[in-house]
């Protein structure tokens, strides 16, 4: 009997299946996969200062975050509507871990001092984050659905302001939160809902994991606060108080939204604990 891997060939005897994955198959590249021509071709500086490059990096990197977290958060929302709670909370926390990076990533952009980002500055204008469509999304996709933006983001495209009133008209997080306490007989009339949402937190043996989902999602509105205000200290430190280059008042208008909550409810809760 031959032998094998495992040992002499027998009845018993497993062998190893046929090698037809990875570079023997020779079918895609990893560059092929992820389109690094394409993606890498994408940081076009339009000055010649050294930072830019970094400045542009950052920004996109940012916009393939938004995009993913997009992604979870639909997912979420559908998961919660549909009952399946844990899947909800398991994509819950490759939310978190993906918003702690938005948070961390700021630093790399403090690396730039202030006296090489005016070096291109000029450039930039009009263009803001504030015209992050993608961002946009995400708060109305997390409840803080504001339709004025659509008039204010003038360059937006007809499928970017399409995208933006199917976020409007689309449930929220906070819509599918309800609609969980709904399918375990909790009432969520706007008179009766703090008292579920206290039963759910009173009475941990009936709806612990309702608990659960609700600190997931006060979690997901705590990190972007923290993003918020990361974001605004970043530019404190850059511009100071310099008008932002999309013609907002800067750092003020940016610290005026660190105030803003998507589950102001679940926030007002620990008072009546």
């Amino acid at each position: 009997m031959p032998a094998t891997p495992y040992g002499r060939a027998g009845s018993g005897d497993r062998l190893p299946p046929s090698r037809s994955f990875g570079e023997e198959g020779g079918r895609l590249s990893y560059g092929g996969y992820l389109r690094l021509p394409e993606l890498l071709a994408q940081q076009e500086r339009r000055s010649g200062a050294g930072d830019e490059l970094l400045f542009i990096t950052v920004h996109q990197v940012y916009e393939l975050w938004f995009k993913l977290l997009l992604h979870e958060l639909e997912r979420i929302r559908d998961a919660m509507i549909e009952g399946a709670l844990w899947r909800a909370r398991q994509l819950f926390r490759r939310v978190h871990a993906a918003e702690k990076v938005l948070v961390d990533q700021v630093q790399v952009l403090e690396t730039m001092t202030p006296q090489d980002f005016l070096e291109f500055r000029s450039v930039l204008a009009p263009a803001s984050g504030f015209q992050s469509v993608q961002f946009r999304e995400l708060e109305f996709l997390s409840g803080a659905k504001d339709p004025a933006y659509l008039g204010r983001l003038r360059d937006a495209s007809e499928a970017e302001l399409a995208r933006l009133r199917r976020r409007l008209a689309e449930p929220t997080l906070w819509d599918a939160y309800l609609t969980a306490l709904s399918g375990r007989g909790l009432p969520v009339s706007d008179e009766e809902i703090m008292e579920s949402l206290l039963a759910v937190a009173r009475q941990r043996g009936s709806y612990d994991d309702l608990w659960d989902l609700a600190e997931d999602l006060l979690t997901h509105d705590e990190t972007t606060a923290l993003w918020r205000m990361r974001h605004v200290q970043m530019v404190e430190r850059q511009i100071g108080t310099k008008s932002g280059t999309g013609g907002s008042s800067g750092a003020p208008y940016l610290r005026g939204r660190t105030r803003l909550h998507f589950f102001p409810l679940l926030w007002e809760l620990r008072a009546w604990l």
